[in-house]
Formats: C-alpha cells, structure tokens, sequence
C-alpha cells in the first residue's frame, strides 16, 4: 500500500512565523502505518509548501492530510492548508482522510468561529487522526466504519520512535525543529472560556522513557533541533498531587541530552505562570534544571490572556496580573544571563488573547498598563503575543464572538501602542545593539535577506544585503524593529566591505566610515588605529582579508 501524507499544520507563528518545524503528527501517523507492516519506502511525506511550489503527480492508495491551527496569526513562509487547497485533491485517487487541529474547526483568522469542516469524498477523523489511520489499515476501503477514537502514549510511545525517519523528506532536512510531546490534557478542575485543551482529558504523562527514546530514533535519523511541546505546562509534567516534580525535569532533560549528544537546540513551549507563582520553590529549580540541559534562547510562554479582574473571572482564567508578574520575575532571576546563542538563556513570554466575555475599554488600559510595570521594573520579556480569540464548538466561548467585532478599531490601536511603546524598547533590552547572534540561518530574500535562528520563537533578522539562502551566518544586530531586528554578517573584511555596511557597524559615525574609506587598505587593527579614529570592541567584529 502506497501512502501520502500531506502537512499542511502550521503550530503557533513565533514572530512572524515559524522556522522549519515538523510537529508530531507525521511522525506517529508514519510510526502508526509502520507497525501495520507499510514499508517505509512506500510513505511519502510533502508539506503544503512543497506542493504550492511544485506540482507533482500523485498515485496513492491512501492521501493522509494533517490540517487546521487553533492559535492564527502571521508567518514568514510556511501558511496552513486552505478549504480551496482541500478541494484540489479530490481528483486524486485513493482514500483520503484529514486530522489534526482541523478535528476542532475550521478557521482561518482570529476574531472568528472555527466551524466543522465538511469537505464530501474527504473523511474528517474525529479524534486522533494517527489511531484513526491505524485503524482505517485493516480495511481501508471503508473509513466509514472506522471508530474514532484517542490514542494511547503506549500507542504513541512506540509510533514516534518508528516514524522518526518520515523528518528526512521535510524539505528543510536536516535544519527541522522537531517537537517532541510530554502529555495534553489539563490538570485544572475548571477551564479557560477558549481552550481547547479540556477536550483531552485529564493529563495523560508521556513515560520519560518514551521520551527519551523518541528523542533517540529522532537524532539517529539527523535530528538535531528540538522543542519539548505539546503540554500547556511544561513544569506540571508528571506533577505529585499536583505540586512540581523537578526530579521527573531531571530525568528528562538529562536523558534527552544523552540521546542526543550534540544536538544543535533544545527548546521549551507553554508554561502556566499560576504554577510558577504558587509554587516557586518548585518551579525555580525546574527553571535552573532547564537552564542546565538546554540552549539559549529558550522561552516559557506564559497564557496571561488577560490583567483585567472582570475579563479573568468572567472566563475562568487561572492567572492574577500579580501571579504573573512574579513568574516574570523567577524566570528573569534565573534565565536572564545571556548564553552562547546571543540570546538571554531562558525568558518568559506573555500571551494575551482579546474579544473575551466582559472585555470594554478598561481591559486593554489594564492590559498595557501591566506591561509598563514589567518594562519599568527593568525585567525581560522575549516577546508580548496579542491575538483575537478564535472560539471552536463545545468550549464557553462558542458564539461570543461579538466583542472582537465591536472592539476591533480600539484593538488595533492598542496593538500599535503596544508594538511602539512596548515591544522596541524591550527589543532592544533583550538584544542591545552590537549583540552578536549565532547561527542565522537565511530564509527569504525579498530586497533585503530574512534570517532567524532556529528555535522557538525566533527572531525575525532583516539583513540589508544579498546573502545566499539556507547559509548560517553570525548576525551582528545594528538597529530593532518592533518585532524584528536588523543586522549584519560578521566579522566585516574592512577592505572590501562597502560604505554602507562599514557606516552600520555600531559606533561608526558617516566621518570615521569615510576615513575608513579614505584609508583602505589596512594592514591589521593597529594600522585602523594609527591611521583613524576608530577604537573598542568595534573592532572585533573587522577582519583583514588578503
């Protein structure tokens, strides 16, 4: 049997995108047709991307689409499937199933309802689309009579291991954030009005073993970039009667290492600032057990949603304004230090989510004036994630999606205050001018070159200049943008380099870039010296090519 899997799931836009990512859902969909004796030469793997570029002709028994995205926003390269893209493969041969996301609604924007996607000669798999199409092998002629139901973490324990090698067809191989999942499902007796995390259940622990070896099967097929995903917090990962359990972090960030010895990246996602508030003891010591195993550059995103008091209780949200801003605070204590990547070690990012139940004008005062105190009390934030709810059917926000219409003028404008008062000068706290980051890698080129680094939550790097793309480059950062940063390769050939990437060098005014200019050739740095006004750390970032 010939299989096809087409990803057109796009996780959550970092800063106007994500890099290369392969989420898991190929990788256990793979494992999955794997153990039912598919042979690996016989599953194909394309992104969506992939075929928007370059048309192929396709004869396969089954057409596996992974879809949908419950957080919207903007990217770089990589956009989700659409409804039209759906419909183009219809005329292919074969089965066809979709899952993923899509299983909770299809939406494309935030401020809108996802609604049930119905697309007729496509079969939408309910629940877990993985066990779904380990299922659908015994008969696959007949996914109507296929049950939907949730996989196991035995189930996944053992596709994710046999899927790994499905990661050497992305079309980034071997440059791939590879996710790796701990559990889902939500610890709390009550729920977010928005989230759709309850619909898993109660957490459902990945063993560390399990882990591990994933972990392991990943890096033997040329992993070397990873994220542990997935959870909605990371620091409540095998908890004990609900309290942290920093020796289970442990265990899993020293096996994950390991397995993967030299590995490039090793990045977080989600944690909930009510754990780190209410059990700092705990959570500071996970901090530092993180801040141990990982690499730099790392970052805890923290679903603030909102500092409004009404907002919080009219949506059961589990933060106080108080709560994260003292998770703010322990993840600054312990992850500020700035690492080998150029970037701070570990930083805290804030997610606010706009449009739910009791929003007025109020909220976004409050909102702005809780990242003030941040700002002003001279803490760190990676970045502010603003977005509009997007509600999906069987949460308490289904159908309340009025206050994102009616408070649409005022949400933009907030956004921009925010983006000007807010995000520059945080972005130029967290990476000062003359900051040296390493392993850009060039993504795009559209008059000026786009680069970032491959991790979790990147910074979009804009260099002014022609580069060759898929290179890695050290980026010396010259100026900020509201969510990007502009900068330039270094170390700079002062003899060959033009003025106006001489004149963009930190410290080098139009007056010593034309001595510069007037002076070429030099010799060494003490002839810059002797012959210019030049002096300092600028001129480490010069070399002398013969």
């Amino acid at each position: 049997m010939r299989v096809l899997i087409i990803d057109g799931y796009v996780d959550e836009p970092a800063c106007l995108g994500v890099p290369p990512y392969m989420a898991p859902y190929p990788r256990y969909i793979a494992g999955a047709l794997v153990e039912r004796g598919i042979p690996e030469q016989d599953i194909t793997y394309r992104t969506i991307d992939q075929l928007r570029q370059h048309k192929e002709v396709f004869r396969f028994d089954l057409l596996v689409i992974i879809a949908g995205m419950t957080v919207p926003g903007k990217y770089l390269r990589a956009t989700p499937i659409t409804r039209g893209e759906l419909r183009e493969f219809l005329h292919l041969e074969g089965t066809k199933v979709i899952g993923g996301p899509i299983r909770l609604g299809f939406g494309e924007e935030g401020g809108s309802s996802a609604k049930e996607l119905a697309v007729p000669g496509i079969t939408l798999a309910k629940k877990d689309i993985e066990a779904f199409v380990y299922d659908l092998c015994s008969n696959i002629k007949d996914p109507d009579a296929v049950e939907h139901r949730m996989r196991t973490t035995s189930e996944i324990g053992r596709w994710g291991e046999k899927g790994a090698f499905i990661i050497r067809q992305h079309p980034d191989y071997p440059y791939v954030m590879c996710e790796l999942e701990t559990y889902r499902g939500c610890p709390r007796h009550s729920h977010c009005s928005f989230c759709t995390e309850p619909f898993y259940g109660k957490p459902d622990y990945r063993e560390i073993k399990d882990v591990i070896k994933e972990t392991a099967a990943l890096y033997a097929h040329g992993a070397r970039y990873f994220r542990i995903g997935r959870q909605p917090d990371l620091f409540m990962y095998h908890a004990k009667d609900g309290i942290p359990n920093p020796e289970a972090l442990e265990k899993l960030y020293s096996g994950i290492r390991n397995a993967a010895p030299e590995l490039k990246v090793l990045h977080m996602d989600n944690a909930n600032p009510v754990t780190l508030a209410r059990y700092p003891d705990e959570s500071r010591e996970i901090a530092k057990i993180i801040v141990k195993y990982h690499t730099s550059g790392d970052v805890a995103a923290l679903g603030m949603e909102s500092a409004d008091p009404d907002v919080i209780r009219a949506n059961d949200l589990k933060a106080t304004p108080e709560e994260v801003f003292e998770a703010i605070k322990l993840l600054n204590e312990v992850g500020a230090a700035r690492g080998a990547s150029g970037l701070p070690e570990l930083l805290p990012g804030i997610n606010f989510v706009h449009g739910l139940k009791g929003e007025t004008k109020k909220t976004f005062e409050l909102n702005f004036e809780f990242l003030k105190k941040v700002m002003d009390s001279g803490l760190m934030v990676r970045r502010v994630n603003i977005r509009q709810v997007m509600t999906f059917a069987g949460t308490p926000m289904s159908g309340h999606d009025e206050l994102v219409r009616k408070n649409k003028d005022m949400f933009l404008r907030y956004k921009e205050k925010i983006r000007n008062e807010i995000d520059l000068p945080m972005l130029r706290r967290v990476v000062p001018a003359g900051t040296i980051l390493k392993d850009v890698r060039t993504e795009v080129y559209d008059k000026i070159t786009f680069a970032r680094q491959l991790g979790t939550y990147p910074l979009l790097v804009g260099i002014p200049l022609k580069l060759e793309l898929n290179k890695s480059f050290d980026i010396l950062v010259t100026d900020h943008g509201h969510r990007s940063i502009t900068g330039i390769p270094v170390p700079v050939d002062i003899n060959t380099a033009p003025i106006k990437l001489i004149h963009m060098l930190p410290g080098i005014g139009k007056q010593q870039a034309a001595e510069i200019m007037r002076g070429k050739p030099f010799r060494n740095k003490e002839d810059v010296i002797n012959r210019t006004s030049i002096r300092g750390r600028i001129l480490d970032n010069i070399v002398f090519l013969r």
